[in-house]
């Protein structure tokens, strides 16, 4: 691998296309298969239908927990040769899924690709974080998830033209596929980003003072922990979906068209942030964002305690929560990150192993509570921005709106690498 290792950064569109498609790996692997719930519980015979649930939640647990092992590595290693392992596991649990002969034994396999997961979600994070900081990071990081975000407009799509053509299994062997191009996209372009300067030893004691500093920084916890609870609304929402439009609304076929009109917003909401992020700043914008999403939420709650509302009613207030979602997701990511660049790959780790199972166990219990109504999903969002709000609060000792430290984004047209520019190669 090293011989083939380019020896020049990647152009900034180029950059941002390969980052978006590593995270999407991911998110290819829960959206691509919201279609084939009922056709692989026939198949293997789950009878209940809230234990279908358990195919995302599984692979988000793998993706979860793996993600404390690949932040050191990735410290240590490099930021290539983890990535590149990872998507092989990827790759080969998707092939490996649909031999299986039990439900069991499909769950476990999906939990092993999770692990393979999750080396793109602390890597590709971790790369950004080499290659920029400030306010630049926040606004690569909100093009990444726009493009990021035509995952779940396309996917389910994809994976209802895959049901139709043949066999569920059709649907992993995509996602084996497309794992591969990415892999070898990684091999032949991405540059190490690491520094040698930065590379730390994987001895026990340096790996604890890793920890250490992360989970020491008061104010990058308390904005992963709100980001614990707005991803956790999500993955109630994703567990949900198929019941939400399928089963309450009737959409049958047309359910991919209604998940992804949600994926369309976000993508709107993530560019218009990219645009307004270096003049406004992370913490204005998300803070804004994260009132309006609990305002919206609240009143979808109100709604649903007297009824289901209307398709047309229920998909605008939705629609409304996650435009604000779209400016809260990234800029609290780089919030999170901002002060632990000599730590990329720990602090990645840590945040996304938090945000990742925390947002998994919660999700699910949102999702567990559904009784046919909206009620469970309007007052998970609704309870998950308030706890985010919470959060927020204490890591700003009460006062919202403020520009912090990343008013230093002002340096980033000089290329400073301290000051929020990119840095130098």
């Amino acid at each position: 691998m090293a011989a083939t290792q380019p020896a020049k950064p990647l152009p900034r569109i180029e950059f941002i296309a390969l980052i978006a498609a590593m995270m999407a790996l991911n998110a290819l692997a829960i959206d691509v298969m919201l279609p084939a719930f009922p056709n692989i519980g026939e198949s293997l015979g789950v009878a209940v239908e809230n234990d279908r649930q358990y195919m995302l939640t599984v692979y988000m647990l793998g993706f979860g927990v793996s993600q404390l092992v690949y932040g050191p590595l990735s410290d240590r290693f490099g930021r290539r040769a983890p990535l590149l392992v990872g998507i092989g596991i990827y790759m080969v649990a998707a092939l490996l899924t649909p031999w299986s002969p039990s439900y069991a034994g499909l769950l476990a396999l999906r939990f092993i690709q999770g692990i393979g997961a999750a080396g793109t979600r602390v890597i590709s994070q971790s790369i950004v974080r080499d290659t920029f900081s400030g306010r630049a990071m926040a606004e690569i990081m909100s093009l990444v998830f726009m493009i990021f975000m035509l995952i779940p407009i396309i996917a389910p799509g994809i994976g209802q033209v895959l049901l139709l053509a043949g066999h569920w299994s059709l649907i992993f062997v995509f996602m084996a596929a497309l794992g591969g191009i990415i892999g070898l996209w990684v091999l032949f372009r991405l540059p190490e980003t690491l520094r040698p300067e930065d590379q730390r030893s994987l001895r026990p004691a340096v790996i604890i003072d890793g920890f250490r500093i992360v989970f020491s920084n008061r104010m990058a916890m308390l904005y992963a922990a709100a980001g614990i609870f707005i991803f956790a609304a999500l993955n109630g929402y994703i567990n949900l979906a198929q019941q939400i439009y399928v089963d309450i609304y009737g959409l049958g076929v047309l359910f991919p068209f209604a998940f992804g009109a949600m994926g369309i917003v976000m993508a709107i909401s993530n560019f218009m942030n990219s645009r307004m992020v270096g003049r406004i700043g992370m913490r204005r914008l998300s803070h804004y964002a994260l009132l309006g999403y609990l305002f919206f939420a609240s009143v979808l709650l109100v709604l649903s305690l007297f009824g289901i509302p209307p398709l047309w009613l229920f998909m605008t207030l939705f629609a409304l929560v996650m435009f604000h979602f779209g400016w809260i997701g990234g800029n609290m990511n780089a919030l999170s990150m901002e002060p632990l660049g000599k730590v990329a790959g720990t602090a990645s780790a840590v945040f996304g192993f938090l945000q990742t199972v925390g947002g998994a166990l919660i999700g699910l219990g949102i999702s567990q509570s559904f009784n046919g109504t909206l009620v469970s999903i309007s007052g998970g969002y609704a309870l998950m921005g308030a706890l985010a709000l919470g959060c927020v609060l204490l890591a700003e000792k009460g006062r919202l709106f403020g520009v912090g430290a990343e008013h230093r984004g002002q340096h980033e047209a000089a290329g400073d690498p301290h000051d929020g520019g990119p840095r130098p190669e």
